[in-house]
């Protein structure tokens, strides 16, 4: 197991500045929102009993590939995340978070 302890120690220190609490706040939200968009394609395709490999045909990209998309901590190309919510038949859409005016939003797969 990998101790861990000095790099928690040092983001909790590094929290007390402002500037770094609020990009490590908006990288923490970039993750999370392509995670929840890879967990409801993954969600998708496992409801349409497609494996990953016929999915992988589907958008013609390589197995091995659309496996790690599924399993590791990646950062997928819009492109591709496109091609497989083509695949699995579902729409990506843009949701805001708040009222109009704010210049952020959140990605969300849809079944079609």
């Amino acid at each position: 197991m990998i101790d861990t302890s000095y790099h928690r120690r040092h983001v909790t220190e590094r929290m007390d500045d402002p500037e770094y609490r609020a990009e490590y706040e908006r990288m923490s939200r970039e993750i999370a929102q392509v995670n929840e968009v890879m967990r409801a394609l993954n969600e998708l395709r496992e409801q349409g009993s497609m494996s990953k490999a016929e999915l992988a045909r589907v958008i013609g990209r390589n197995d091995a590939v659309v496996r790690r998309f599924f399993t590791a901590q990646s950062n997928p190309e819009l492109r591709t995340i496109a091609a497989m919510a083509e695949a699995l038949d579902a729409d990506i859409r843009i949701v805001p978070r708040r009222k109009a005016g704010r210049r952020t939003a959140t990605a969300d797969v849809a079944g079609g």
